[in-house]
């Protein structure tokens, strides 16, 4: 199931991200660069190109294949992405934990896709990956973001100072997991986490 699409609204799929995605990633990143601007990173011109787009892509598919990262694109119904959501620094052994990251284009955000698509990503994480835990950082001010991940379940453990570089300046963090079952660990432990 996590190599699958996934319906999430009439005419949105989640589904894995592939290097044909380049193109409408950067297209739909320049679409959304000043919306997303003051809870980015500031970037390069060349991230935005179909060329800075393929190389993040390669980076990140060689580390889903190393099983460290699960990338997912937010597609509509023309298969254009319009979002983004990656489960990163996936450590299994003990720990069985990884980060949430996650954007929506600004002409879909505000429908609940984000919602829909951080659920149906922590059952995949829980059911497919076998993680006991997945952990997600926002800005303090990214209320938007906070409402998210609360109705999915995730509740705030830490305040990170100048935990991430964001626009320009090392910025404040709420730092958010979902504990996702508490029972035991199962498949075989990574190096990283045994």
């Amino acid at each position: 199931m996590i190599n699958e699409i996934h319906r999430l609204d009439t005419g949105i799929r989640l589904r894995p991200a592939t290097g044909s995605d380049a193109a409408s990633l950067a297209a739909a990143l320049t679409r959304s660069r000043t919306y997303m601007s003051a809870w980015e990173p500031r970037r390069p011109d060349a991230f935005y190109t179909e060329q800075g787009q393929r190389e993040r892509l390669a980076g990140l598919l060689a580390d889903r294949g190393a099983g460290r990262v699960m990338p997912w694109v937010l597609a509509d119904e023309e298969d254009r992405a319009v979002g983004g959501f990656t489960l990163d620094a996936i450590v299994l052994g003990s720990f069985r934990s990884a980060s949430l990251g996650y954007w929506v284009g600004v002409e879909y955000a505000g429908r609940g896709l984000a919602t829909t698509a951080v659920r149906l990503i922590c059952d995949l994480a829980r059911d497919e990956l076998g993680l006991h835990r997945v952990q997600a950082g926002t800005l303090l001010d990214n209320v938007a973001s906070q409402r998210v991940l609360a109705k999915c379940g995730f509740e705030q453990f830490a305040l990170a100072p100048r935990y991430m570089h964001i626009n320009g300046d090392w910025r404040d963090h709420r730092l958010f997991q979902r504990i996702l079952h508490d029972g035991p660990v199962t498949g075989a432990p990574s190096a990283a986490g045994a």
